[in-house]
């Protein structure tokens, strides 16, 4: 047994599991009875089994063995629970013998809990008539669906809840006759039972890990195509399931479905291997989707899209998520990751093809460059604290697993694929992923088995290069010294706090330079210098005219560029990419923020880009100045400063790009009105927060319902709410409670957080945790206070005096919704002092679950409170020098 996991008795090893779930109740208790047959082969002779069971009862096991043609039976003499461990141990009287053939039944009862893990159920208002059988409470109806991943099959049915150990299942449902019910595989019968109910029976499915396994129940209706490409002669059915009423808005991920699964046939030269694909929209969930093998499950507004009523940056979240998923039937699904550890290979993989293929449907788009300006700067953000942890990281059990469904496993993971994807070129890098797939098809692999095929497949010892990057925490900056005609680079691990040790900077990291150089008037050509293998090198044949390091940021590290130079890229940035530019200013930001430079170069950066015209770059630039005014949001003086200075550097692009779409705009040049409206208001812009309350009184009042396009809905609303005090705020409640958007609850949330009086924001934290607001939304009202300087001490305050009757009991019983929230909510503080105040407050407490959320929180709060006090008077000696200050 590895000694950094926790897992089952070896034992016994499953292979077959027959599921059969009958007796529902559609209210009350919610409960229901189950039976599961579970073939095993019994490998080493032992008089217990022990298996994964969370908050189920057990009213029965038997063991039924064949040995040497002698048929036995084994009944369970004692059943004990470990809730700690979620184990059940069922010991019989006597030992039965090791046999390749073996089946143990259990009859057992469950709860379809509210808790958005296990067999669940999803409350909803429906949109017109609804099956009579579907149970309602108040003016809500449900749904019934599953999330397994990672550990909580074992709250649906007692089973061997492991990734490594696969099996074989059958699934059978007992539902009212006027429902739906969906599994992974196609419907092979049905036969009645009780009047009004039948049991639905699905085919066998494939090989799989239970966290993979699914079925849903509801009132659903679906809209279908089928793909393009034929599967063993025939083109499979791609279907998005909805509760009644909502079809119509899976339009847009069916289109995107169809397509994305012949691609992936395709580039993985591996066909899809199941007869169906169906997507379905559950209206309570915890994540953004679940790749159960063909019934993948998703948030709404993952999912759902409606052109007429949906803000147009929903499409592009739909479009990707979508993509990701369909990633995961293959790489996760199909070939699954031995332990969770090495969870990245499921999550990074999947995010950085998932972008490859909306590049493929959508290169006007251009997601690399999105990528580059949110997943690349996130995975700094989070592998810049010293509570990082490497990409594989050990996992001893389940509630250590959820903490690491983070920014490092999908966002670092996908950024360091991406950079040796580059590296390989993405023709070599598939097929090497397309070997892998082949080796470990219907099993387990690891993170050397993926080196070891893409070894093969580009003739580079791929592992040599690469290991480090999995297995070492952080990344590093390159700082930049220059010559003439030279120039040298020395590479040391980045901290926010800037505070490196010499034992925390051991690692020399594999670098691709991706160096470009050239005079005026010349072709910018690559150097020859390909990577830098050594913590410093001397590189010659450096024009220094420009040159430019980490070609369109494909390398996983940040570059520290002399002060002049820097100045120098902002006069060239026609020569640079939309990724180039992204990167430089994210640098440029960071590296101010950590002491590593000063924020005064970053400030001097980014004024030359006021005649920017690409949504991207102004992604980057605005979300690091809120940030740093965020930092600086209580030191009086310079936080006018720095207003002044957005909104001069903002007010020309938002007065161009204007309120009103132009013919033939493309989705970016739509973007970037939506952001440029929200930051030049935000910034105070007096003619568009006139206009901006305007459009809302029209909107909220009745008069002119349609005074706000879908789009901008959240750059008004969060304007209104800031300037409009409570009349807007009450305006906005309403509006979130009447809402039939499918992204409108979502985005008034997101608003709501802009009050400005800490009155309102009680208020709002009061109806934040109020039923009216579904568990799965809370992280978006944190958020949003937790961004606002004015009242973000508010929400601390309401966490901490309601902690054991409201927080805690509310948000614990799904550890994903709680160490999200606290995350989200808490990590925006500049002070030491609240740092402080917060490790005094959990420090007594049981923080399985949490513990990571909460260091992350303590690392970035003391970050920024040294950048405050390091940067504070440098900042204030800037403006003034350029006129934003008296």
């Amino acid at each position: 047994m590895a000694s950094d996991r926790d897992i089952l008795p070896d034992t016994v090893k499953p292979s077959h599991y027959s599921i059969s779930l009958y007796d529902l109740e559609l209210g009350g208790e919610w409960s229901y009875q189950g039976t599961v047959a579970i073939d095993l082969e019994i490998k080493k002779s032992t008089k217990e089994i022990v298996l994964n069971s969370l908050q189920l009862k057990i009213h029965s096991a038997e063991l039924k063995t064949e040995n040497t043609k002698t048929e036995q039976n084994f009944k369970a003499s004692d059943i004990t629970y470990d809730a700690h461990k979620q184990r059940v141990t069922l010991a019989f009287g006597e030992e039965p013998p090791a046999t390749s053939k073996a089946t143990l039944v259990v009859k057992f009862q469950g709860t379809m809990n509210n808790l958005m893990a296990g067999f669940y159920r999803s409350r909803y208002k429906p949109t017109g008539s609804v099956a009579k059988s579907v149970p309602q409470v108040d003016d809500f109806h449900y749904m019934f669906s599953t999330q397994f991943e990672s550990c909580d099959a074992r709250r649906a049915f007692p089973c061997f809840d492991e990734p490594n150990l696969k099996a074989t299942f059958d699934v059978d449902l007992e539902i009212p006759k006027d429902q739906v019910a969906l599994s992974n595989m196609p419907e092979k019968k049905k036969k009645e039972t009780k009047e009004g109910w039948h049991v639905v029976s699905f085919e066998r499915t494939p090989i799989m890990s239970t966290y993979l396994l699914a079925w849903a129940v509801g009132d659903f209706e679906y809209v279908e195509d089928r793909t393009d490409r034929k599967y063993n002669g025939a083109r499979i059915p791609v279907r998005v399931y909805t509760t009644r009423g909502l079809r119509h808005q899976g339009q847009f991920a069916l289109e995107n479905a169809k397509k994305i699964v012949d691609l992936f046939s395709d580039i993985f030269k591996i066909d899809y291997p199941l007869p169906k694909v169906d997507l379905i929209a559950v209206h309570e969930f915890s994540h953004g989707a679940m790749e159960n093998w063909g019934l993948i499950t998703y948030r709404t507004t993952a999912v759902l899209f409606d052109e007429a009523e949906s803000a147009q940056g929903y499409k592009n979240r739909v479009a990707y998520v979508v993509a990701h998923e369909l990633a995961h039937q293959w790489f996760g699904n199909l070939v699954t990751m031995d332990w969770w550890n090495e969870l990245w290979l499921n999550e990074g993989f999947a995010t950085w093809v998932g972008w490859y293929a909306i590049d493929r449907l959508y290169p006007e788009w251009n997601v690399w460059g999105q990528f580059v300006s949110e997943g690349v700067q996130s995975a700094f953000q989070l592998d810049s604290l010293r509570t990082s942890h490497p990409i594989e990281v050990p996992v001893k059990d389940a509630l250590e697993v959820d903490q690491i469904f983070d920014a490092i496993s999908y966002l670092k993971g996908s950024s360091v694929i991406r950079m040796l994807s580059a590296h390989l070129t993405d023709k070599v890098f598939l097929a090497g992923v397309t070997d892998y797939l082949n080796a470990h098809k219907y099993g387990n692999a690891t993170t050397n088995d993926l080196w070891s095929a893409l070894s093969r497949a580009s003739g580079q010892d791929v592992n040599h290069f690469m290991d480090l990057w999995i297995r070492k925490i952080g990344f590093p900056v390159l700082t930049v010294a220059e010559e003439p005609g030279q120039i040298s680079v020395k590479q040391e691990r980045f901290l926010l706090t800037g505070d490196v040790k010499p034992e925390e900077d051991e690692t020399t990291w594999w670098l691709p330079l991706g160096l470009t150089t050239g005079a005026p008037g010349q072709e910018i050509k690559k150097h020859s210098v390909k990577a830098l293998t050594a913590k410093t090198e001397t590189i010659r044949g450096v024009d220094d005219n420009y040159y430019k390091l980490n070609a369109n940021q494909n390398g996983f590290y940040r570059t520290n560029y002399p002060p002049a130079r820097l100045v120098k890229l902002g006069e060239l940035k026609a020569k640079l990419s939309v990724e180039d530019k992204v990167g430089l200013i994210g640098d440029a930001y960071a590296l101010g923020v950590s002491g590593y430079a000063k924020t005064t170069g970053f400030l001097a950066l980014i004024e030359r880009f006021g005649d920017e015209t690409d949504y991207l770059v102004w992604s980057q630039i605005t979300g690091n100045l809120v940030n740093i005014q965020s930092v600086f949001s209580d030191v009086g003086d310079v936080h006018k400063g720095l207003k002044k200075f957005a909104l001069k550097l903002l007010t020309p692009a938002a007065e161009k790009v204007g309120w009103e779409a132009k013919k033939g705009e493309t989705y970016l040049q739509g973007q970037l009105r939506v952001l440029l409206i929200g930051a030049a208001a935000a910034a105070g812009h007096e003619g568009i927060i006139k206009e901006s309350l305007r459009r809302f009184e029209l909107a909220s009042s009745g008069k002119d319902p349609k005074a706000i396009p879908p789009s901008l809905r959240g750059a008004v609303f969060r304007t209104a709410v800031t300037e409009g005090g409570r009349a807007a705020y009450e305006a906005l409640v309403k509006e979130y409670t009447t809402t039939t958007s499918i992204d409108g609850k979502e985005i008034c949330l997101q608003s709501l957080g802009r009050v400005q009086t800490p009155e309102l924001a009680q208020e709002f934290l009061t109806f934040l945790f109020s039923s009216s607001v579904a568990v799965q939304d809370k992280h978006s009202g944190a958020i949003a206070l937790a961004n606002n300087a004015n009242v973000r001490y508010e929400l601390w305050k309401y966490i901490r005096e309601n902690w054991d009757q409201t927080v805690f009991p509310l948000l614990s019983g799904n550890m994903v919704v709680l160490e999200r929230f606290l995350r989200a909510g808490l990590a925006k503080f500049a002070s030491f002092e609240v740092a402080e105040e917060i490790r005094e407050f959990f420090k007594d407490k049981d923080q399985r679950g949490y513990d990571r959320g909460l260091a992350v929180v303590n690392d970035t709060i003391l970050g920024q409170a040294t950048y405050r006090k390091r940067d504070e008077e440098v900042i204030r000696e800037w403006l003034k020098a350029n006129g934003y200050l008296e």
